[in-house]
């Protein structure tokens, strides 16, 4: 017996060195942890347990026959963090580049299957240069199989993909379908390379400008998360998981956090005098949060609306805000998405959401128009609508024409309206208001300039206020600024055992 236990320790040891201890000495030398490190790094001390270390290729052909793959280049299993259960695979770039062959991803797409059987998250850590091509279509298959499982866990547990090296082709599309993706610096994500590119369509452009962290946190928006390294990348994923539930059958986790519901009288001072002048709302949202603590998600994209992470009396919430600093915090084609995108991942994993608005309305131009502003700002529209979470709504400032509905307002379910005093709540502002209504007028006026400033102040007087909209009930209070943390804690405490029954049907068509 001694003996075989030898036999397994040694096949333990030259599993765990994986492309070797040269390759290995050059991923580190790179800047970036080994596939075995990251797992350490990520999950409690001595919690792993692996599944598949054994697993190996099948394949024969272009001299793949006799060719061994340590663990075939991915680290799959289960584990803890924070004492709470996950599973967990890690590509290992120093096994073929971490090429993604049939057992490959077969091992994945079974550890991802066992988080759904058990309700935990998923994290995949990427470093893969694509495709192991000496399969062929098997390794085809095998993504296949991955994407599959992606879309099965969609909506029960969360799923997290941190990017900590190339991530190309189709395996792109894996962190694509999850929740949440992470990017170091050092990756970069496309599915058709510069060289490629340069081929088929004659552009030059370089690694880090076609899929850098940068980019598609600017550009195309894929990713949520930007870390300086692997270990930056952890932590965030770290903190990312503490907001979350295990699976959709849970409520967020509740931890110790701030109870204090005190008057801040700092809330008073945040909104500029002038109407038109821009501000950061992240200063009320981390006057409103504890402890200021606001974990901003896709900060770089679509910077005219904030959604994020956050706690109120310890319990988790999420919170999607006009921007007024930025495009004044119109609406558009990517901050209705990005806004919806988030909005339906609160609401499938028991989320409460807190909006505040400061919205002018949808961004006008020929270029919103032909791209679609119509059907991406019904996105928002739908997110809000379908979401049966506790809704709170703040409004802060302006909340014009169909942007008002379309930030949560009553009639799209808003369980609870609150209105600061400084609240303009109307089909549009008053200067365009008075333009439309009182043309004539204004126009065969002796002073057309002073009979106009006079029409947009009665007409400011009249609708762009918060107390008309409470008569209607449109508005459930008018609160002073400084008490908002303390609204809203209350009413997430009688909203807590919300129940809101759907009509029976498969799912519904967001307007994609």
């Amino acid at each position: 017996m001694q003996e075989k236990i030898e036999e397994l320790r040694r096949r333990q040891a030259v599993s765990c060195l994986g492309g070797g201890a040269e390759k290995q000495a050059s991923q580190r030398q790179s800047g970036c942890l080994t596939a075995r490190e990251r797992v350490a790094a990520l999950v409690d001390r001595d919690s792993f347990e692996e599944i598949g270390q054994f697993a190996a290729h099948r394949a024969t052909l272009f001299g793949m026959q006799g060719k061994v793959f340590a663990a075939d280049g991915v680290i799959t299993g289960a584990a803890t963090i924070a004492g709470r259960p996950v599973h967990l695979a890690s590509q290992d770039f120093t096994v073929a580049g971490g090429s993604a062959g049939e057992t490959h991803s077969v091992k994945v797409a079974d550890i991802m299957l066992a988080s759904l059987k058990t309700g935990s998250p998923f994290v995949f850590i990427n470093d893969s240069g694509g495709a192991r091509v000496q399969e062929g279509i098997a390794a085809l298959s095998g993504y296949g199989k991955v994407f599959h499982a992606n879309v099965m866990l969609s909506g029960a547990v969360p799923q997290i993909s941190l990017i900590c090296g190339p991530c190309a082709g189709g395996a792109a599309y894996s962190p694509a379908l999850t929740d949440f993706i992470i990017q170091t610096r050092q990756a970069r994500m496309f599915i058709t390379g510069p060289q490629v590119i340069k081929q088929v369509t004659g552009e030059t452009v370089s690694a880090e400008s076609l899929g850098g962290a940068d980019a598609h946190m600017v550009h195309s928006g894929l990713i949520h998360f930007i870390a300086d390294d692997d270990r930056h990348a952890i932590a965030l994923c770290h903190k990312l998981l503490g907001f979350l539930p295990a699976n959709n059958l849970e409520d967020p986790p509740i931890v110790e956090g701030d109870r204090s519901i005190e008057a801040n009288a700092a809330l008073e001072s945040i909104l500029p005098d002038e109407g038109k002048q821009g501000y950061d709302v992240r200063a009320i949202i981390e006057a409103v949060v504890d402890f200021a603590d606001f974990l901003e998600v896709q900060s770089g994209h679509a910077t005219n609306i904030v959604v994020g992470f956050a706690r109120i009396c310890g319990a988790t919430v999420g919170i999607v805000a006009n921007q007024p600093s930025v495009m004044a915090g119109a609406l558009d084609i990517n901050a209705s998405t990005k806004a919806a995108r988030f909005i339906r991942f609160c609401n499938a994993f028991n989320i409460p959401l807190v909006t505040f608005v400061d919205v002018p309305g949808f961004m006008p131009g020929v270029e919103q128009e032909y791209g679609g502003i119509i059907r991406h700002g019904a996105k928002l529209l739908f997110a809000y609508s379908a979401a049966t979470v506790p809704k709170i709504t703040v409004i802060l400032r302006k909340s014009y024409g169909g942007a008002y509905l379309a930030m949560c307002g009553k009639d799209l379910g808003a369980d609870r309206v609150f209105a600061w005093p400084s609240a303009e709540i109307a089909v549009m502002g008053a200067e365009g208001a008075a333009e439309i209504v009182f043309r004539k007028e204004i126009a065969e006026a002796a002073n057309p300039e002073a009979r106009r400033a006079e029409l947009i102040a009665n007409y400011r007087e009249t609708f762009s206020n918060p107390y008309v909209a409470a008569e209607q009930r449109l508005v459930d209070a008018v609160i002073e600024p400084a008490l908002t943390r303390r609204h809203i804690a209350q009413a997430l405490e009688y909203l807590r055992i919300k129940r809101l029954p759907r009509p029976h049907k498969k799912h519904g068509l967001v307007p994609l």
